[in-house]
């Protein structure tokens, strides 16, 4: 019996940071599985900071979490933006009340704030969201990539590698 390919939901939106979008998609690709980008409209092109366009492939508000086995947030002013999101909270903390992926990435764990999953959890962003981390009771620290449990985040672009290798070891790739 063969196991189903682990399926990823990744957050788009304008200005979404190119690197931690692209680069999580393609290394998921790449390990088998099936991955789903979603923004506010289906039919809409989303450009990163750096301009490189993004089309969802669903919409937000059609997103049901139990079909998905992780969830990853590229950083990127987006974050900040979709945290408003009644969809894009109700999914992450489904995601996280499932014991499921959450990886985020720079901005992104603005998003796991506002959805409040981050209370006693080690955790890491770029440092220009430490405060706020702090503030919501995350364990912040300063490390390229930082594991706890189903949560996997990291810093920067350059922390990508790292990120990587561990949100496929946490889908079991």
């Amino acid at each position: 019996m063969t196991t189903p390919s682990p399926r990823v939901l990744i957050f788009v939106g304008n200005e979404y940071e190119d690197l931690e979008l692209q680069y999580p998609r393609y290394r998921l690709l790449e390990a088998g599985c099936d991955v789903v980008v979603a923004g506010e409209e289906s039919g809409a092109t989303y450009l990163g900071k750096h301009g490189y366009p993004q089309k969802p492939s669903a919409k937000l508000d059609d997103i049901d979490p139990a079909a998905f086995t992780g969830l990853v947030i590229p950083g990127g002013w987006m974050p900040d933006r979709l945290r408003r999101l009644d969809s894009v909270k109700r999914i992450t903390r489904a995601m996280n009340d499932a014991d499921k992926l959450v990886a985020s990435i720079c901005h992104g764990p603005w998003i796991d704030i506002s959805a409040g999953i981050v209370k006693s959890i080690r955790y890491t962003s770029t440092p220009g969201i430490r405060d706020d981390m702090v503030n919501a009771g995350a364990i912040w620290i300063d490390a390229p990539v930082v594991v706890d449990g189903h949560h996997v985040t990291s810093r920067r672009p350059d922390d990508l590698p790292d990120f990587c290798r561990e949100l496929l070891k946490v889908l079991g790739r």
